[in-house]
């Protein structure tokens, strides 16, 4: 089985529907991290699938209606969330994993992500959060 991967630092090697797909779910994550999207319910609500649940940073088990309200109350004035080192690879035809770092005001996560695609396009089912520091990195 081939993989497609994409990159935030490399772009290439996302020819094809197996690239569109790639594309499709990193767009979503990055709607994700977008903090006007991430406060509007109805916007962050098309972007996360039914049955979403988190393992998050903190270890707690966040279910989608939890996360929505929980993101719809994050403050305005919240510095943006820093990524790095985005990658994605098709784990199926209706499958993606997304990887990558986030840093927001210092606190540091590893972030794992799987996109499924609906008959609505693609949302993420599953994401978790593993806190790290610069001297464990």
């Amino acid at each position: 089985m081939t993989e497609e991967t994409a990159s935030t630092e490399d772009s290439e090697g996302t020819e094809g529907a197996a690239g569109s797909s790639v594309d499709a779910a990193v767009k979503g994550e990055l709607l994700l991290l977008d903090p006007e999207v991430r406060r509007d319910p109805e916007r962050a609500a098309v972007l996360l699938h039914p049955d979403f649940h988190e393992f998050g940073a903190s270890g707690r088990v966040w279910d989608r209606a939890t996360m929505l309200a929980l993101l719809a109350e994050e403050p305005e004035e919240a510095d943006p969330i820093k990524v790095s080192g985005m990658r994605a690879v098709q784990l199926a035809p209706d499958v993606v994993h997304v990887t990558y770092d986030t840093d927001a005001e210092g606190r540091r996560a590893h972030r794992s992500s799987l996109w499924r695609r609906t008959d609505t396009g693609w949302r993420l089912y599953f994401h978790q959060g593993t806190l790290f520091d610069t001297d464990t990195d």
